[in-house]
């Protein structure tokens, strides 16, 4: 239940270990929980982003949720470690820590596989835009989504129940470039691809060219959303494979000082994510804007009833039903 990776007593670094205040992670921590979270609402309520690029987007979006609650949970008990009315080796507090711990591990192999779904997903869009909605079905989509979190679930587990061992640190490396491998090799595939049929969009039937526009701007928004992971999650797998290469080098030391920055980078990419789908999608805005006059309309109609109530106590008001 601690941030800190500082180097053993026979371990020396000259660099100081980089040290976050706690209030900046329960602050982005609240803001990343909120976002995501009113990001699934959007996509469960409104029928028009049930398509299955949305799915995967909530799915994503869910992903991000588990792990902006898992980090600031994990805060909120240093918090009261610090404090004094936790005891950080406790029993009950570290089995809260290795749920804690699976969660964040969950989203992370969540978040790949989610960022896999939608690059293949983009990729039919693109070049099987006729043959979409047969291809990516209801059926299929959910099937994935199943798969997705079955993985994840007994990958977190095994991560979390065996992380002393080497092999749980590598199997986490190997998940991440692997998967980022394939996913830009699909891009590389899907971006020549594109260049060959762009010519070709003017002369397709309406709904064809315009599924496949629809289709070159999704995938513009997945490129910007792995380039905010990479950035988001690169360090930390640098972490642990510095962690395993060079254990007692004061020179990886210095890189391993900044542990705590990566966290907080990691819980930036559950934060910044919800803002690249609003930006990206006007359906999901406006989505948003509903569901935020919704809720305006909904107070100023408690409160108006409320006021209403209490003159009526009195005399009836003009204007109060």
């Amino acid at each position: 239940m601690s941030n800190n990776t500082s180097a053993t007593p026979s371990q020396t670094t000259d660099c100081p270990e980089i040290v976050i205040p706690i209030e900046i992670f329960l602050v982005i921590g609240f803001v990343s929980l909120s976002e995501n979270l009113l990001v699934v609402v959007a996509v469960i309520c409104n029928k028009n982003l049930h398509s299955p690029m949305y799915c995967f987007i909530c799915n994503l979006a869910a992903f991000n949720t588990i792990c902006s609650l898992s980090k600031t949970w994990e805060n909120i008990m240093l918090v009261f470690r610090d404090t004094g009315h936790l005891n950080s080796r406790g029993a009950s507090e570290l089995r809260i820590d290795n749920v804690m711990d699976t969660l964040l591990c969950m989203s992370f192999v969540g978040s790949i596989f989610s960022f896999l779904a939608i690059a293949a997903d983009r990729y039919i869009t693109i070049f099987h835009a006729l043959r979409y909605h047969t291809l990516m079905t209801v059926r299929r989509t959910a099937a994935i989504l199943v798969t997705i979190w079955t993985l994840c679930s007994v990958s977190g587990l095994l991560m979390i129940g065996f992380f002393e061992a080497a092999a749980v640190k590598i199997f986490f490396i190997v998940v991440f470039f692997t998967a980022l491998f394939f996913i830009l090799l699909l891009y590389v595939h899907m971006f020549l691809l594109a260049r060959y049929h762009a010519s070709r969009i003017a002369s397709m039937p309406g709904n064809a060219g315009q599924e496949r526009k629809s289709g070159l701007k999704g995938a513009l928004t997945l490129t910007i959303l792995l380039g905010v992971f990479v950035v988001s999650w690169a360090p930390f797998s640098f972490h642990l494979l510095i962690i395993m290469i060079c254990p007692e080098n004061p020179y990886c030391e210095c890189y391993r000082s900044l542990f705590q920055l990566h966290v907080l980078l990691l819980m930036s990419h559950a934060a910044i994510d919800p803002a690249i789908y609003a930006f990206r999608s006007a359906e999901l805005r406006n989505t948003f804007r509903k569901m935020f006059l919704c809720s305006t309309w909904a107070q100023d109609s408690i409160r108006d009833t409320c006021q209403c109530g209490i003159s009526n106590a009195l005399q009836r008001p003009q204007g109060c039903p």
